[in-house]
């Protein structure tokens, strides 16, 4: 089944298209100083390996914007420059050579800071995403934060960006509340083209966040409203990658790497099958081939159940039973399902 996706316009970002018809992306922010290159550079490559597709920094005074060029100059993929507060630190990251802002409405509003920053934006083919979230609007207009709060308040600084004849825009409207967020970004859909970055911010830690992500940002990508994915946790930002490609390839919008699934086990398993599985998924995460992997409890249902997986194994008593699409292949002892697997793997 194929979700139907929102008609977006397509901004360039770097060497990535973000919107229209291009595949939805992964992205994530670094944990680190940006100040200390070294340290953000190997973040970065970390990022680059799980198989993201954009990556963001903190952006909190000049010293960390002349650290930009630096940055940028040993990394693969678009950076994105986070700012707040200060129009200066956007016009300085554009000269530093980041392929994107990200600008929050609730604090660079001023007209003519903003038409400084469209202008040399425009100049150097600088996209800006529109970042609103709860914290940005405008508590002296509006009571309560609302989806027509979170949306009026895009609006404004769109209009503000449009009338710089500033187009190559994205936007996100995020909140942790996610209910809110969806309401939101289903308002916002029916009123602009631009594509839009989707995720729920402060999500949380990697289970309870990883979670509340899941049920937010599937929700919106069922909806076929989403452009770009960033999944929001207080976690290694690696994490955040992998939960995002989860998302995605549980909807059938991407392939990325193993796709591993396993049966919750029951009385019937005989095998050590929580061991087996969380070995194979740290094993597996290295794996970029577009594959389904089982690992079921069960050699009476295993192999029928997981017929779709590529490559799996059904466990008895201290053995496992391997299949190909859910024809046997053959036995292998249970301390050496792993490595069996990852041999056949990497055969494929």
């Amino acid at each position: 089944m194929c979700i139907p996706r929102r008609d977006s316009m397509s901004v360039k970002v770097g060497n990535l298209i973000i919107g229209g018809n291009q595949p939805i992306s992964v992205q994530s922010m670094t944990k680190t100083d940006t100040r200390d290159v070294p340290a953000t550079v190997y973040q970065i490559k970390q990022l680059e390996d799980a198989g993201c597709s954009i990556v963001r920094v903190a952006v909190p005074d000049i010293s960390a914007a002349k650290c930009l060029g630096q940055i940028r100059s040993q990394i693969n993929i678009p950076l994105v420059a986070d700012i707040h507060f200060d129009y200066r630190l956007a016009i300085e990251a554009i000269h530093q050579g980041v392929d994107k802002l990200r600008l929050n409405p609730g604090n660079i509003k001023d007209t003519e800071k903003v038409s400084l920053i469209c202008y040399e934006a425009k100049k150097f083919n600088i996209p800006i995403r529109i970042g609103v979230n709860s914290g940005s609007v405008d508590r002296k207009r509006f009571h309560e934060i609302t989806p027509q709060a979170l949306v009026d308040s895009a609006m404004e600084h769109i209009r503000l960006l449009e009338e710089c004849d500033f187009t190559d825009i994205i936007v996100s409207l995020k909140a942790s509340n996610i209910p809110l967020t969806i309401e939101s970004y289903k308002l916002m859909s029916g009123m602009v083209t631009y594509p839009f970055h989707i995720g729920i911010t402060e999500a949380g830690p990697i289970r309870t966040g990883s979670i509340r992500s899941g049920v937010g940002i599937g929700i919106l990508l069922s909806m076929g409203l989403g452009d770009t994915v960033r999944v929001s946790l207080t976690a290694d930002p690696v994490e955040e990658v992998y939960a995002a490609y989860e998302i995605l390839q549980s909807l059938n919008l991407r392939r990325h790497g193993v796709q591993l699934v396993s049966c919750p086990t029951c009385g019937r398993t005989e095998v050590d099958l929580q061991k087996i599985v969380y070995s194979l998924e740290d094993k597996l995460r290295i794996i970029k081939k577009p594959l389904c992997v089982a690992v079921m409890g069960c050699v009476v249902n295993g192999p029928g159940e997981a017929s779709e997986a590529d490559i799996g194994v059904a466990c008895g008593k201290g053995v496992g039973l391997l299949f190909k699409k859910g024809m046997p292949l053959y036995k292998v002892p249970q301390e050496r399902i792993v490595d069996v697997l990852m041999e056949e793997i990497e055969k494929m």
